[in-house]
């Protein structure tokens, strides 16, 4: 198995366990923030799950699928992550059309979006720089 599918191998495991954060007694607060930031609902699972989903059926079929997978979900988290980062809410979650622009300090933007902005771009820079790869 080539690097691009071990990637999106990889995007498999972190999306799932993204997804069950919610549910470890001892990762979210008294507000059901995980790590007092993330404040994720069924809906954040579910689209974690899904995206974990097609990691790991993209992983699993071949190298093109792999690396279609981390281009398109890359760019779709890196964006919804800058979204984040400029008005507080994020497209994937629909939090930009139900909360709108939020007033919220840049340090918690940047807690908040970070994951998506690092998760996406990591993604789209390995399906460019393992672009070649015969594997």
């Amino acid at each position: 198995m080539g690097r691009l599918r071990l990637i999106a191998l990889g995007y498999m495991a972190l999306l799932f366990s993204v997804a069950t954060l919610n549910y470890i007694p001892g990762l979210t607060d008294a507000e059901g923030r995980a790590f007092g930031v993330f404040a994720l609902d069924i809906f954040d699972d579910l689209l974690h799950v899904v995206s974990g989903l097609w990691a790991g059926l993209s992983a699993f079929t071949s190298r093109r699928a792999a690396q279609i997978f981390l281009r398109y979900f890359g760019t779709l988290y890196f964006l919804d992550g800058l979204l984040g980062l400029a008005t507080g809410s994020g497209y994937l979650d629909l939090g930009i059309l139900n909360h709108g622009v939020l007033d919220q300090p840049l340090s918690f933007k940047i807690m908040a979006s970070g994951p998506h902005i690092a998760a996406g771009g990591c993604a789209v820079f390995a399906s460019w720089f393992f672009a070649d790869e015969v594997r």
